[in-house]
């Protein structure tokens, strides 16, 4: 089992940058692939990143390609998302995951296959 705690999240202006971080609890943190997931008032829960237990394999949202960046180090137990260029539109709460896998260089992307869950943190982006 793990702990997710998510921190980083605020009030920024367009164009300007965010760093998320998501710190695990437990011994068997390189076991799961992550997320970083958001949902706004009203939508449904979008995967933005997810990245393989070794870190090698990223995915990114379209609407999210070249301004986020998501990573891991797994001595540290913690899930980086480093957002540039915000826009209103992603202003929402956004979420890590974690979703145990076997092979290190496989992760999901849609939110019912992760297994664990952070309280969320809020990020709104001013125009």
């Amino acid at each position: 089992q793990v702990q997710l705690v998510e921190s980083g999240g605020g009030l920024v202006q367009a164009g300007g940058s965010l760093r998320l971080s998501c710190a695990a609890s437990g011994r068997t943190f390189s076991m799961y692939a992550m997320g970083w997931f958001r949902q706004a008032p009203g939508k449904e829960r979008e995967c933005v990143g997810a990245i393989s237990r070794s870190g090698e394999v990223t995915y990114y949202a379209d609407s999210v390609k070249g301004r986020f960046t998501i990573s891991r180090d797994n001595a540290k137990k913690t899930v980086y998302l480093q957002m540039n260029s915000l826009k209103p539109e992603d202003t929402a709460v956004y979420y890590c995951a974690a979703d145990p896998q076997l092979l290190w260089t496989t992760m999901a992307t849609m939110a019912g296959e992760y297994d664990y869950w952070g309280q969320g943190t809020q990020v709104t982006v001013s125009s």
